[in-house]
C-alpha cells in the first residue's frame, strides 16, 4: 500500500476528517471523553476496530483526553488505511 499524495490528504482533512490534523507523516486527533471510564470504553472500541483492520494507532490516555496518532509505519507515511481508521474512530467517538 503506497503513501497518499499530499492533495488527497489535504482533501480528507478539509472534508470528512476535519477533526484530524497532519503532523509530519501522521494524522492526529484528540478526543475529550465525558469521564475516565468513557474514555477507556472508547479506547476498547477503537482497539477492536484496529484489530479488524490489522492497523493499529498510537493511543495516549491522559485522564479524559485521548490522543490518537495514525501512520502506516511500514510505508513511511499516511495511507488509505489511516484515512479509513480515522473515519472509524470519528464514528466511534461520536457514539461514545
Amino acid at each position: 500500500m503506497a503513501t497518499l499524495p499530499q492533495d488527497e490528504i489535504d482533501q480528507a482533512l478539509a472534508g470528512d476528517l476535519s477533526a484530524w490534523s497532519q503532523d509530519g507523516d501522521a494524522l492526529t486527533r484528540e478526543v475529550q471523553a465525558s469521564d475516565f471510564l468513557a474514555g477507556i470504553r472508547l479506547v476498547e472500541h477503537v482497539a477492536e476496530a484496529a484489530e479488524e483492520m490489522n492497523h493499529h494507532p498510537d493511543i495516549d490516555i491522559r485522564y479524559t483526553t485521548l490522543s490518537f496518532t495514525l501512520s502506516t509505519h511500514s510505508e513511511g507515511g499516511i495511507t488509505a488505511k489511516d484515512l479509513e481508521l480515522a473515519g472509524r474512530i470519528d464514528r466511534l467517538a461520536a457514539g461514545a
